[in-house]
This record gives C-alpha cells, sequence and structure tokens, in this order.
C-alpha cells in the first residue's frame, strides 16, 4: 500500500468514526483539488496535505456535550468541593458536603463570553442540559448590573451573588477573554471585590490562556483541554513530525500551507495568532486553525475547504430613512 493510501485509509476511517461525514466524496476530493502545484509539485503537495488531514482534530456534536460536562465539573464543581472539604478538616461526610455545594451553586451565575450569537453562550444550551442546571442560573451579561454602567448609580443587580463564571468553548489569542475582563469584569470587580469571576473555556492555547491569566482581573482562568507549544503545526516543538512517514517533512508542509494560506488569507496564512491549528468542532472551526482548511466563499471564490468555518461579520447597520 502507498503512502498516499495509508493516509486515505485512515481518513475514511477517521470520517466514518470520529468526524460525523464531514471529509467523505466529493468533498475530500474538491478539497484536494485545491493543490495544483503552486508550492511544487502537485502529487507532493496532495501528499502532504492528506498528511495533515490524518492528523486533524474534530470534536463532534457527542464529543462536545461531553467536554460540556467536564467543563462544569472539573473547573467548577470539584473545586468548590475540594475547598468545602479543605476548609472543614478534610471531612468526608457527604451529606454535609452536597449541602455546602448547592449553597454555592445557588449563589453562583453562568453566562457565555462574547455576543449573545457567538459560540460562548451558544454553549450554555448544552452546559445547562448536560449538567442538569435551573435555567434560572444563567443570566446575560446586561443582568449584572442595575443602573447605567460606570457612573455612580451603578450598583450589582443580584446582591446575593458572589461568583460568576463566564463559559466560552475555545480561547485562542486570548483578545476575547482579555475584552472581557477589561469590559464586564472590571466593573464587577469595581463594585465588589470579594465576588469571585472565572474564565472557564474547553479548550485554550497556552499563551492565550496566559493571556488573560496577566490581565488579572479574573480570579480562574483555566480550560479543559489545553493546547502547549506541541500543537503548533510547525513550531519547534511540533508533535505532528516526529515520526512523519518518508516523503513528508515539516518545511515541506510548511512551504504548501504558507503557499495556499497566502492566497486565501493573507493576513493570516497560518491561522489567526499564527496558532497553526489542526482543529475543528461540531458547530465551527475556529479561525485560528491553518485556512487551507477551512477558507470558503469569503475569502476566495474558488477555494472548497473541508471543515468550514462560520465567520462572523461585523457591519455598522443604519435603518433606512
Amino acid at each position: 500500500m502507498s503512502t498516499r493510501d495509508v493516509f486515505l485509509a485512515k481518513i475514511e476511517r477517521l470520517n466514518r468514526k470520529v468526524w460525523e461525514g464531514r471529509a467523505g466524496e466529493p468533498t475530500l476530493g474538491s478539497w484536494l483539488a485545491n493543490f495544483t502545484g503552486k508550492a511544487g509539485q502537485k502529487e507532493k503537495e496532495q501528499l502532504h496535505a492528506l498528511y495533515l488531514l490524518s492528523q486533524f482534530m474534530y470534536f463532534g456534536n457527542r464529543q462536545m456535550r461531553e467536554l460540556v460536562r467536564a467543563l462544569y465539573r472539573d473547573l467548577f464543581r470539584y473545586p468548590i468541593i475540594e475547598a468545602v472539604r479543605r476548609s472543614n478538616g478534610d471531612t468526608t461526610d457527604v451529606a454535609f458536603i452536597q449541602q455546602r455545594f448547592e449553597e454555592k451553586l445557588g449563589r453562583a451565575r453562568f453566562l457565555g463570553v462574547g455576543n449573545p450569537s457567538e459560540s460562548g453562550c451558544h454553549l450554555l444550551y448544552y452546559y445547562r442540559q448536560m449538567n442538569s442546571l435551573p435555567k434560572d442560573f444563567f443570566i446575560h451579561g446586561h443582568q449584572i448590573f442595575r443602573g447605567r454602567r460606570r457612573s455612580r448609580k451603578t450598583r450589582l443587580r443580584l446582591p446575593e451573588v458572589d461568583h460568576y463564571v463566564f463559559i466560552d468553548d475555545f480561547c485562542g489569542s486570548g483578545e476575547t477573554g482579555e475584552d472581557c475582563a477589561n469590559t464586564i469584569v472590571a466593573d464587577i470587580k469595581s463594585l465588589n471585590k470579594k465576588v469571585r469571576v472565572d474564565y472557564h473555556s474547553i479548550f485554550g492555547c497556552k499563551h492565550g490562556l496566559d493571556r488573560v491569566r496577566r490581565r488579572g482581573l479574573f480570579d480562574s482562568v483555566e480550560a479543559v483541554v489545553e493546547l502547549d507549544e506541541s500543537f503548533r503545526c510547525f513550531g519547534r516543538k511540533s508533535r505532528y513530525f516526529i515520526s512523519a512517514p518518508r516523503g513528508v517533512t515539516k518545511r515541506d508542509a510548511r512551504n504548501l500551507c504558507e503557499t495556499y494560506g497566502k492566497s486565501v488569507l493573507p493576513h493570516a496564512p497560518l491561522g489567526f495568532d499564527d496558532c497553526q491549528l489542526l482543529l475543528a468542532f461540531h458547530h465551527n472551526t475556529p479561525d485560528n486553525t491553518l485556512p487551507i482548511f477551512w477558507a470558503g466563499e469569503s475569502e476566495s471564490p474558488t477555494w472548497h475547504p473541508i471543515f468550514s468555518r462560520y465567520q462572523k461579520l461585523y457591519f455598522s447597520w443604519k435603518p433606512q430613512p
């Protein structure tokens, strides 16, 4: 079996068992046809493209739901239980621990990061379902405050709440988390420094999480899955080329991605913030992923993606007079 056939066989299995059929024919064929020899010999280009695809990480609906369960359990529930036990002589009284946890849960509220139409808020629906939480524990950002923001009359709308948790699906560069800290979290802390505010993400690039941590406003910045430098495809510590098969090299793969990446996304040919990820989710593909996988008509009318991305549109809308 040729190296190309080995890659195709692995991709077929992944597509059937993990990728929810996203990379079947004719999608795979159309995507491969993007590579026409601009970065070298066509066959060599396609071989490297197939290798990168065979290393791709995709998290489907079922996996995302389980990760949402872990997001609540590992980053919210367990730390509180641990703190309750530690502050009560390492008690093993299950009824007491559960009672104290429920008291603290009742004083917590969960919010999505970003605009209500973005993925952080979208995730709250699954967060509530998978963890059997009351609907009233979820609020919008504007429900935190009463009165005009940053005025002398501003106060916290829910004085009984002492713990806010901002939920996100992915922290890449850390820009969105930092913006949240600079606006909403800064205002909360200015009104009551004792209120705890956490940032919890399912996935997070280490450098992006560190950027949010350095801002120093969130009490906790954590991710269920933290992506270190080894997930940066062409980085010095890349995990993807440690045991690459003969005929596949990091240099040629990078040349492929830069050549075609510049044609579809000139300002970020290897993904936003140069993250160089091989990552997609059931609901969307981060722009931190290599653009050769997700670029669509908005980037290039002739490029055929294999894991499509739903872009955020930014514009000023004015009603007609």
